[in-house]
């Protein structure tokens, strides 16, 4: 027999080399080359290494197989199983021939590298631009190639969750607290604000209102009907005259008072928003407030009480719905400026029943005023007589009277003020996210 090996055998065979020893720790892809003693082609040059390939392990040897003792690393092997075959061998059953070596799944192609036909761009190929995979999800928190980072949640929320209401807002009543939220927070603007709401009130709504109730005794009729002959109730000679003066003297007092009240409301609440939103508010800055908003006030204040007339004149209930319906426009158009009726109007009708049950307990406040106007205004009666002024003491007396009548509304005045002011800031809050900070600057 012949001492050489069969062709094609895989037995590692040193080769003949006259340089340099090879490094072991080196890798090097495996070549194909002839074996010793066996006439092969002529050397060519060695083909360039392929950018597919993986470093090679040699093949382990099996039970009962010897193993040299140094084996040589840069000595050709067979891959081991599952590897693809090496340039120049053949590709196992199910591979792809090619020329270069086909890459193990899942491992990318170098840049520049075209994959095998049939092959698709491994995710992240540089040669076709950064890209997902079909159908995968993105890490979260970052967006996709070209796309804005999301806004960053809150402490404690989800990506894409946006701060709500804070409900610690000493002016803002945040959905769904309901009347006991709108409660609280009326109480603590009523405690933070009373020094100087309660000055605004005297000197802008009680002043005005006392004037007006000394006017009142001097001009209210006096005479009383009489009956006729025929049991007809007559009116005394010059009875309608001095119904139509006091009235007339009442009406152009409201008028001529009417700016002044307008810039009481408007300081009040230019009071309660900026301490509710912690910043100094001091009686004379917000009287000069209230005086320039006061001309544009006292205009839709004409325009709402035109309109509760009109109704009251249809019929009494018609005025009263009317009046409710339009009880946020001084609000309105001292925050916003911008169609205070109509903005009132859609307010009280797109969240009906919570409108109709603030303003309602604010109405609750102006009864109590006017049942206790009553009371004192019978007791005048009772104790100066129907015509107080037709003796001096008694005069005096009846004015005093009048005098602490209009004071005593201003509880009343103070509790409209701030009612109606935190029912429209929680009406913002139904529409999105608003402070009593941002209430406080929109007043300018």
């Amino acid at each position: 027999m012949s001492d050489l090996p069969p062709s094609g055998s895989t037995e590692p065979m040193p080769p003949a080399s006259s340089g340099a020893p090879t490094d072991p720790t080196r890798s090097t892809p495996p070549t194909a080359g002839p074996v010793p003693g066996q006439p092969g082609p002529p050397a060519s040059p060695a083909p360039a290494a392929d950018p597919w390939a993986r470093p090679v392990v040699p093949e382990q040897p099996g039970p009962g197989a010897s193993q040299p003792a140094h084996p040589d690393p840069t000595t050709p092997a067979a891959p081991p199983p599952g590897w693809p075959a090496s340039s120049g061998a053949t590709p196992p059953p199910g591979w792809p021939a090619s020329s270069g070596a086909t890459p193990p799944p899942g491992w990318p192609a170098p840049s520049g590298a075209t994959p095998p036909s049939g092959w698709p761009a491994p995710p992240g190929d540089p040669s076709t631009g950064w890209g997902w995979p079909a159908g995968g999800v993105a890490y979260p928190g970052h967006p996709m190639p070209g796309a804005p980072y999301p806004a960053q949640p809150m402490p404690g929320g989800h990506y894409g969750w946006y701060p709500p209401n804070d409900p610690n807002d000493p002016l803002v009543t945040p959905p769904h607290a309901g009347v006991a939220g709108w409660f609280s927070r009326c109480a603590g603007a009523a405690r933070r604000s009373w020094r100087q709401l309660l000055p605004i009130m005297l000197l802008t709504q009680c002043v005005p209102a006392a004037i007006i109730s000394v006017l009142s005794l001097y001009l209210v009729p006096t005479d009383e009907p009489v009956t006729g002959p025929d049991g007809a109730p007559v009116l005394p000679d010059g009875y309608l005259e001095h119904v139509f003066a006091f009235y007339g003297v009442v009406m152009l007092a409201a008028l001529i008072f009417g700016p002044v009240q307008a810039a009481g409301w408007g300081a009040g609440t230019w009071v309660v928003a900026r301490q509710a939103a912690g910043e100094p508010a001091g009686l004379g800055a917000a009287l000069r407030y209230g005086l320039r908003r006061a001309l544009g006030l006292w205009g839709w204040t004409i325009v709402a009480s035109l309109l509760i007339t009109v109704g009251a004149c249809l019929c009494l209930l018609p005025g009263v719905y009317v009046g409710f319906a339009v009880a946020l426009f001084g609000p309105v158009y001292l925050f916003e400026r911008q169609e205070p009726i109509g903005r009132a109007w859609r307010m009280f009708h797109q969240r009906f029943g919570m409108v109709l049950g603030r303003v309602a307990l604010v109405m609750c406040a102006l009864l109590a005023a006017t049942v206790l106007d009553l009371v004192v205004s019978t007791v005048s009666g009772v104790v100066f007589g129907a015509d107080p002024t037709s003796a001096p003491g008694t005069t005096v007396g009846a004015v005093a009277l009048a005098v602490v009548g209009a004071a005593l509304a201003a509880p009343a005045y103070l509790a409209q003020l701030v009612g109606l002011v935190v029912a429209y800031a929680e009406q913002r809050a139904q529409e999105g996210p608003v402070n009593a900070a941002r209430l406080a600057a929109e007043l300018g």
